[in-house]
């Protein structure tokens, strides 16, 4: 019989160095570059505004979690939940119209039908108990 390997810890990052994940470091690489564009463009009081904005997102980004998922994946939940919640409550409310409408419908008759009864011996119980314990291959009618 063949062998395969179980993947484990399929739901840790791969680290590029120390502590850093790969995300972690691209997160950082695009956040470093916006501010250095900034800094190349914007005048002085406008670059560090942003550059304290962007770094305190980077961060958060990067490196917080939420329940043990990362912020990203957290936002997208809380979007999501905000956009389509899973409770969904039905409250219908009928207009006069509608209620006079149904006032004056008659409720549907029902039939009811005779149930008949039959009357059980000890052969037919001792038949069930000879099916259930073959597995059903115990026919009653083979043997009558």
């Amino acid at each position: 019989m063949q062998q395969f390997v179980v993947p484990q810890f399929i739901d840790i990052e791969d680290k590029i160095f120390g502590p850093v994940t790969t995300r972690q470091f691209l997160i950082l690489l695009v956040s470093g570059m916006s501010i250095f564009i900034i800094y190349k463009i914007a005048d002085f009081t406008l670059f560090i505004t942003l550059a304290v904005i962007i770094s305190i997102l980077t961060v958060v980004l990067a490196f917080v979690k939420v329940n043990g998922q990362t912020f990203h994946y957290f936002l997208l939940n809380l979007l999501q939940t905000i956009r389509k919640p899973s409770l969904r409550v039905w409250t219908k409310e009928y207009s006069k119209d509608e209620l006079n409408f149904l006032r004056k419908q008659e409720p549907p008759k029902i039939e009811k039908k005779e149930q008949v009864h039959k009357q059980f011996g000890h052969g037919h119980i001792r038949d069930l108990s000879l099916i259930v314990n073959t597995g059903g291959y115990y026919n009653s009618n083979n043997f009558s």
